[in-house]
């Protein structure tokens, strides 16, 4: 996996925490299943760009913020 691929996943996740919501709620917001959301997070998988501006918008944050 890129260095920046998991920086992105990293601050998903952080991101995540930090806003107090939980891997189910954020799945639901997203529209991707709880599992899904669980490969993303543990970097079993890599999400689609789609994906990844599906959960950044469910967590009320730029894209760019993503790679800071």
């Amino acid at each position: 996996m890129e260095p920046e691929t998991e920086k992105i996943l990293d601050n998903l996740r952080k991101t995540r925490i930090a806003k107090e919501i939980s891997l189910m709620t954020l799945a639901n917001m997203a529209e991707i299943s709880n599992s899904h959301l669980y490969y993303i997070e543990s970097k079993r998988v890599i999400p689609s760009i789609d994906v990844v501006v599906k959960l950044a918008r469910a967590l009320d944050i730029n894209l760019i913020n993503l790679l800071a």
